[in-house]
């Protein structure tokens, strides 16, 4: 870790909250060794197309998740445009958080980037595979994974984002370190609104001059 003369704003506090919360993450599997999750998590983060050299034995049935509203948090700090989170999480029967999507989006620009947050043990070179409805499925890769919790994420294709404006429900679907397949559905009939609405919450940082 870098160490820096300065003290930390109150949105960089933020953001190290939301990200330590993170690795409370439990697995969706057994977890593999810690070396072969280190090198699935390289390979992922490198930047390498999905192996396509697989095939997948099946599927098994996840375990219940029970996903919240989505809502839309915005950041703001002097000098820089508004960023947005649309957001949406959900959560085995116990309580404990099982996997968070986020959509990026920053005032004044027009890419945006989506980003799911997973719990390890599962396939890195799979990647994830969304899909909205019945409609054709979108890859999103690893990119990189914490102790307890690997994250994916890529700029976000149009063509999904509008699927997702106008569409029922979002197919999240990951393979296990035995190559099957396990998927979940998020609701999507909420999503347009929130990202096109006003934010639950607003986060502004002073400078103090």
């Amino acid at each position: 870790m870098r160490s820096c003369c300065f003290l930390p704003s109150r949105s960089s506090l933020l953001s190290a909250v939301a990200a330590l919360s993170l690795v409370l993450l439990p697995s969706f599997v057994n977890r593999p060794a810690y070396g072969q999750q280190s090198n699935q998590a390289d390979a992922a983060s490198s930047g390498d197309k999905p192996n396509m050299e697989f095939a997948l034995r099946g599927q098994r049935e996840a375990r219940a998740i029970k996903y919240s509203e989505w809502q839309k948090y915005c950041f703001k700090t002097p000098g820089t445009n508004m960023v947005c989170r649309t957001t949406i999480s959900g959560k085995w029967e116990t309580g404990q958080s099982a996997v968070r999507v986020d959509l990026i989006e920053r005032e004044g620009e027009g890419a945006a980037r989506l980003q799911l947050f997973l719990p390890v043990g599962l396939y890195l070179q799979s990647g994830v595979r969304l899909t909205v409805d019945q409609g054709k499925p979108f890859h999103i890769p690893y990119v990189w994974c914490l102790t307890n919790a690997c994250i994916a994420g890529d700029r976000a294709n149009p063509e999904l984002l509008r699927q997702m404006g106008s569409g029922k429900q979002l197919k999240l679907e990951v393979s296990d370190t035995n190559l099957l397949s396990v998927s979940t559905l998020l609701p999507l009939t909420q999503f347009a609104s929130v990202r096109k609405g006003a934010p639950a919450r607003s986060f502004t940082q002073d400078v103090a001059e």
